[in-house]
């Protein structure tokens, strides 16, 4: 037991050893993988309304947020929705107030590997606000959006309006050439947007309609709107090409070489909490330990 023969292979054991623990590192403490570069299924989104208003009642002694969003999905996780009415609490004595009536509203949107899709669809739609129980803040008879973002395509982004909605009562003739105001004394003003829409070179967005409400009637002060209202809106961006089409990663520098401290370890360690070595430290110090437990049992066999 006592032959050189066998000290000389428990040696290279414990050499072994300590070489390992300092190449697993925090790999084999942390019991992390390598990570790989996975492909990215993109993103996006649909909403058929969105509203960020202030509603104001009894001369300003209230305030009430009415933030409301109807039929909002988001992909990468697939989701449709085809809620038809939307209400808000709290600002008609209590009772459920009707924001928007539709007959047809429906958001989607998906994504694959290679192609994320928002769609929204507005039909036969009426929108209140408090104060106007009885008149529309806008009613359309059809409004769409779509955001389209396909790998190796230019991202699309489209919208879809009749030729005219009626705003407080009022039919208005909507054009392209920008922003359409529309006054109705004793009641308020309302500005359209009409047909937003915006693309990059992975992104897109469609807005159908945006409204900037101001809404005092007949200047009463018992109910006063203020804020914005978005109808049928989309957006989507590109998916990332999967890693096998991603040049290789530029293999990385081995660790370098720890040198001995002075101070204790955990001196150390309380005053900043750890560093980028502690782990390839405390792998080393594992096997150096269960090194010297081999050596003190071998000691021990031959005394």
């Amino acid at each position: 037991m006592n032959s050189p023969s066998f000290r000389m292979p428990a040696r290279r054991l414990a050499t072994v050893a300590t070489a390992t623990a300092l190449a697993a590192g925090p790999l084999a403490l942390t019991g992390v993988s390598p990570a790989h570069a996975t492909g990215d299924h993109g993103r996006a989104s649909a909403v058929v309304l969105r509203t960020g208003l202030e509603v104001s009642l009894l001369n300003k002694s209230v305030d009430v947020p009415l933030t409301v969003s109807l039929n909002d999905v988001q992909a990468p996780r697939s989701a449709e929705k085809t809620t038809l009415t939307a209400s808000l609490d709290a600002v008609d004595a209590g009772r459920p107030f009707s924001v928007l009536r539709a007959e047809v509203a429906e958001a989607r949107a998906t994504a694959t590997a290679t192609k994320a899709e928002g769609t929204t669809t507005l039909a036969h739609a009426r929108l209140h606000v408090p104060g106007l129980p009885l008149l529309s803040l806008i009613e359309v008879e059809k409004a769409t959006a779509r955001a389209t973002c396909e790998v190796g395509k230019k991202p699309v982004a489209t919208t879809g309006l009749p030729g005219a909605v009626t705003v407080l009562g009022k039919r208005v003739a909507l054009t392209a050439g920008g922003p359409t105001d529309v006054k109705v004394p004793g009641v308020g003003d309302v500005r359209l947007d009409l047909s937003s829409t915006r693309t990059t070179a992975r992104t897109a967005a469609a807005t159908a309609l945006e409204l900037k409400v101001s809404v005092n009637p007949l200047k009463l002060n018992v109910a006063e709107v203020d804020g914005t209202v978005t109808l049928a809106e989309a957006t989507c961006g590109t998916p990332r090409p999967e890693a096998a089409a991603q040049p290789p990663a530029e293999p990385s520098a081995p660790p370098a070489a720890v040198e001995p401290q002075g101070a204790p370890a955990d001196a150390g360690l309380a005053q900043t909490g750890g560093s980028s070595t502690t782990p390839y430290l405390v792998g080393a110090a594992i096997a150096l330990l269960a090194a010297g437990g081999g050596a003190v049992a071998l000691a021990r066999r031959r005394g």
